[in-house]
Order: C-alpha cells, then sequence, then structure tokens
C-alpha cells in the first residue's frame, strides 16, 4: 500500500473518532461499536437506544466535530491489560467494546489499545493523526445513516451507521461530492423507476425484482444476441428447472458448503426440492445422460437459468444484489489439450460481446491457488496446467491483467472481467471459471483415443455474468441513453392532436414492419409536455407529427440530445436503424 493511501486512511479513520466524540458529547447514553475507515471515507455503527437519529441531525454532529476539530486536541494512545479493560467497558456500559475485547483475549491478546482525545477515550487499534487540528476544515462530510446489525447477524441488535466521506483537500471532497452527484443522476434504481425498466414490489418479494415491459424488452434484445453469439461458437442450449431434488444437491456438495445461502427446502411427494442456487448440478447431468467420445469433446452448452439465493435483506440493492436472477451460464467439456483453444474462444467472444455493448474500459483479474491454504479440491497438476494456461491466454492476447494469489475458489482458478465504470470504479461483471469439483463428484467423463475413460476439463463461462448485475452496470454506464441497437424504444412519434392519430398509428405499423421497436404518445396532453417527456426517456428519435408532416413523403426526426429537425426518407430511416442494429453502432 502506497504512503498517500495509508495517511488518508489514517486521516478517515481520525475522522471516524472525531466523529465519535462528538456524538459522546450530543448523545451521552450512546454506546459505541465499531468505526472503520473505508473507501472515500468512514463510519461508525452506535447504538443510540430510543433514540432515532435522522439525517436531519447529521448538521449538528458536524457542527460538534468542528468545534472539536478547532480545538487541535491531541490523540493520545495507551494500553490497558484485557482484564482491565474488560472491567472497564463493563462498567461504562458499552457492550459491544466489552464483546470485542473479549474476542480478542480469546484470540490470545494480552493487552488492547486506547486512543483518547479530549474527554472521549475510545478502544482502538489505530493510527491517527497528531491531532484533532490535522483534520482541515472543509475536507469532510456526514452524507447518510443506515441500520446495520451488530456483526452482520440478522439474529442481533439493528444500529445505526453513520457514514462520512473525507480528504485532503476542499478540492477533493467537491470533486468526489460532484461526482457523487453525477451518480446519483445515473442511479440504476432511479433510472429505472423513470424508464420503468424493472421494479421491486413488497408483496412479491424483497430481491425479487420485477421487469416492466420496456425492461424485458432490452433483455430479450441482449438474450437473443447472446444466443446467436453462442450458436455461432457451437453451442447448444438447455433450460433446467427451478427446483432440484436434494440428492442433486447432495452429490453437488451445495447442501454441505453453501447450504446457508439456499432457501428452505420443500417437502413434494414425500421428496424434498430446493430452488436451485447454480444451474451447473442439471448441466452435469445432461452431460452424464450419454457416454461421451474424445470426438463429441468440446461440448459446449448453454444456458439462460435463474437461480435463487438467500441474501440477507439489509444487503439487496435494486438489481445489484438480488435473491432471483438470470444467469448467462455456459459449460464447456473439453479434453485438456483442447484447455488453451478454449479460453482463447471464450475471450474472443467476450471481447466482441464488450464491443458491441460499448465498453472500452475493463481488465482481467486472474485468481489464484494459494499452496498454503487448505481449501482447494482437485489434482495440483491440473491447477497448474490451468492456471498457466490461463496465464498464456492473457499474455497472448495483450491485455490488462493482475493477478491474486489465494483467491481462487475452491474447486478452481477464475478469471473475472473488471469492467470500470464512468466514476472509475471496477465491478466484476464477466466470470470464465475452471472446475475441479463437479466433475469428480459427478463422475463425468470421456473415452479417450485408447478407449479410456478420461476426466474432462470443465470451464463455467458467464459473459453477461447475471443479466440483473450486469443490467444495474449498463444502465449506470449510459445513464439510460442506450444504444440504438438494444433501446426499450427506438422510436417515440408524438401526436399534435386528435386528428393527428390515425396518421401516427398508421407510420408506427410501418416502423414496426420494419423491426423498429416504436411507441405513440396520443395523450390528452400539451405538444410541449409530450416532448418533455419523450426527452425524459431518453428516446434515441423522436417524430412531432402535424399537419406539415402528415402533407410531407418524408420524416422530420429529431436526435436524442438535438434541438434540431432533420428531413430523411423513410427507406434512408429505416436503413439508418437497420446498419445501426447490425454494426452496433
Amino acid at each position: 500500500m502506497s504512503k498517500e493511501k495509508n495517511n488518508l486512511e489514517m486521516l478517515r479513520h481520525s475522522m471516524s473518532h472525531v466523529m465519535a466524540a462528538a456524538i459522546q458529547k450530543l448523545y451521552p447514553e450512546a454506546k459505541f461499536a465499531i468505526g472503520p475507515s473505508i473507501e472515500n471515507g468512514y463510519y461508525y455503527d452506535i447504538d443510540f437506544g430510543d433514540k432515532k437519529l435522522t439525517e436531519d441531525d447529521l448538521p449538528k454532529i458536524e457542527k460538534e466535530m468542528k468545534a472539536i476539530i478547532k480545538k487541535g486536541l491531541e490523540f493520545e494512545r495507551s494500553e490497558m491489560d484485557v482484564d482491565e479493560a474488560i472491567k472497564k467497558e463493563e462498567k461504562s456500559g458499552q457492550i459491544y467494546k466489552k464483546e470485542l475485547i473479549e474476542d480478542l483475549k480469546s484470540a490470545g491478546e494480552k493487552k488492547v489499545s486506547y486512543y483518547k482525545l479530549g474527554d472521549f477515550e475510545d478502544l482502538c487499534r489505530g493510527p491517527h493523526v497528531e491531532k484533532s487540528s490535522k483534520i482541515k476544515p472543509g475536507t469532510y462530510k456526514l452524507i447518510s445513516l443506515a441500520g446495520a446489525y451488530w456483526r452482520g447477524d440478522e439474529k442481533n441488535k439493528m444500529l445505526t451507521r453513520i457514514y462520512g466521506v473525507g480528504f485532503e483537500s476542499k478540492e477533493a471532497l467537491a470533486d468526489y461530492q460532484k461526482m457523487m452527484k453525477e451518480a446519483e443522476e445515473r442511479n440504476h434504481r432511479k433510472i429505472g423507476r423513470e424508464m420503468e425498466l424493472f421494479r421491486n414490489f413488497n408483496e412479491i418479494g424483497q430481491g425479487l425484482p420485477v421487469w416492466l415491459p420496456n425492461g424485458y424488452t432490452m433483455r430479450r434484445v441482449l438474450e437473443d444476441y447472446m444466443w446467436k453469439l453462442e450458436r455461432s461458437y457451437g453451442y447448444v442450449h438447455i433450460l433446467t428447472p427451478h427446483i432440484n431434488k436434494k440428492e442433486l444437491f447432495e452429490t453437488s456438495g451445495h447442501l454441505g458448503f453453501y447450504d446457508k445461502d439456499m432457501y428452505s427446502p420443500m417437502q413434494i411427494d414425500e421428496e424434498t426440492f430446493y430452488l436451485k442456487p447454480m444451474n451447473c448440478p442439471a448441466g452435469m447431468m445432461i452431460y452424464k445422460m450419454k457416454p461421451r467420445s474424445y470426438r463429441d469433446l468440446p461440448y459446449k452448452q448453454g444456458e439462460f437459468g435463474t437461480v435463487y439465493r438467500y441474501e440477507k435483506s439489509g444487503e439487496l440493492h435494486g438489481l445489484q444484489r438480488v435473491r432471483g436472477f438470470t444467469q448467462n451460464d455456459a459449460h464447456i467439456f473439453c479434453t485438456p489439450d483442447q484447455l488453451k483453444e478454449q479460453f482463447l474462444e471464450v475471450m474472443e467472444m467476450l471481447e466482441k460481446f464488450y464491443s458491441d455493448v460499448g465498453f472500452e474500459n475493463y481488465r482481467y483479474r486472474l485468481s489464484l491457488y494459494d499452496d498454503e491454504k487448505d481449501k482447494y479440491v482437485g489434482d495440483r497438476k491440473d491447477w497448474l496446467q490451468a492456471e498457466e494456461t490461463m496465464r498464456e491466454v492473457l499474455v497472448e492476447k495483450g491485455v490488462e491483467f493482475y493477478e491474486e494469489k489465494g483467491e481462487a475458489a475452491f474447486y478452481g482458478p477464475k478469471l473475472d472481467v473488471q469492467a470500470v465504470n464512468v466514476f472509475g470504479k471496477e465491478d466484476s461483471i464477466s466470470t470464465i471459471q475452471v472446475d475441479f469439483n463437479l466433475p469428480e463428484r459427478f463422475d463425468v467423463h470421456f473415452i479417450d483415443k485408447d478407449g479410456q475413460k478420461k476426466r474432462p476439463f470443465v470451464i463455467h463461462r458467464a459473459l453477461i455474468g447475471s443479466f440483473e448485475r450486469f443490467f444495474a452496470f449498463l444502465i449506470e454506464y449510459y445513464g439510460g441513453k442506450f444504444p440504438v441497437w438494444f433501446a426499450p424504444v427506438q422510436v417515440k412519434i408524438v401526436a399534435v392532436s386528435e386528428k393527428h392519430i390515425d396518421f401516427c398509428n398508421k407510420l408506427a405499423r410501418e416502423f414496426f414492419d420494419n423491426d423498429v421497436r416504436v411507441e405513440v404518445d396520443i395523450s390528452d396532453e400539451t405538444v410541449g409536455n409530450k416532448i418533455r417527456k419523450a426527452v425524459k426517456e431518453k428516446v434515441p428519435y423522436m417524430l412531432v407529427v402535424g399537419d406539415k408532416e402528415m402533407g410531407s413523403e418524408n420524416l422530420m426526426i429529431r436526435d436524442r440530445g438535438s434541438q434540431d429537425v432533420r428531413e430523411i426518407s423513410k427507406e434512408n430511416f429505416f436503413a439508418e436503424i437497420r446498419n445501426k442494429v447490425v454494426e452496433k453502432k
């Protein structure tokens, strides 16, 4: 970690400590949990008892922070014997600190450290800046409140988490606030609501988003695109049930190591079923249903399969973190000699896909085995072959990548595509994963040239990942201004008055017959309101039809983002849209 990053983390940790000192003065009965520095800032989890804080209370806390900082108080470090510290926290009623110290004692710690700032003393490992005045005015801000279960366990009490941001200069804070304002404008939940792409209904269930007509249209366009792309590379497609028998997940091992992330079992006709958390086990059964020869390999099997995983309610977030989602799954069964060509092919597909959706800024993360960790399955020789093959492919392709030792899944090395969003943050979008677990558990094999049974290599591959998470990234990347080829509505026709409606509907039929996604606004509103609504909907093309337009053989087109109108023949306009759809421009 760089010295600059270390210094910034120390500064943010100090801001968190100052915030806690301010809170103790304002709310003496508050009980403190943890207050770490995080990316761009810090937070503190606090039990306020019966007091319910709102965001209206944040300026008051900030004002008190300002007073503490102005005093230039020193951060004074001291150490205490763990047993003495436990008694201290028990006496003061700081139950969460007491529990933390007890954990440290169980781990073998003999002493703990405290930092004092004026009248406020807090259990803390540090480090901190020398004095509060090192925090410059205008470099910090409290931004939000959230609920957080103590230790992340829903069985524990819900605490109040106060988030703050902090930087080394006013300018850095101003830049961050500007970026966050833009981020809020691009927030996929906000745009999803405004453009009616998806919605979450309490009556249906948390974390189970519903695709609305506009969003589902986009999803179908991308599904059709991916289906054709995969077919062009020799994939076949399957569709497996949403529920599977318990025995399948016993064989796969999910009931042994993944059961906490699965939904509760269902009893049907004296048999036990589970909602599937993965598509892979059923995919293994399809491969196994008949003998496979080396001549049949590679066998490439794709599925747009919906899976269900239990996520804590506090961690659910729009389309990014959900409980039910559809994966662009594929399983490639190949011989060891075919491994490299299959990785090259998958990367070729991935690069085409990313180019077509307009992503250019991404890199690869190669997650590898760690000899010091005893958590892996499979033969180490196979791991080494897979890792070296993946590395060779990345080097040959000349792409940007970095390696993370010890970050591989227990069942094989993996390659994640880290796409960089408009704010410079990385999101894991696509995954290419070698699996040494399921082939062994399901005893999948092929017959080699010598008539011997051999275990194939299995590659899990999800170019889109999950449609839900990918769409969250896609919405925010484009801010709702989608390329013509997958925009939910490509053309909006605005009827000036009632007498123009029949003409608009007839024109829309021509658009529809030419594979153009079109809507007609025949609402009883002013033309100005209709135009403003179409602009807000971010439709690529708009046609306003009145008497003049009805009398013309040509179309008067207003392009998204332009105030000007251009004249074009129908044939040329249809050709323009077709070209953008085919060329993905």
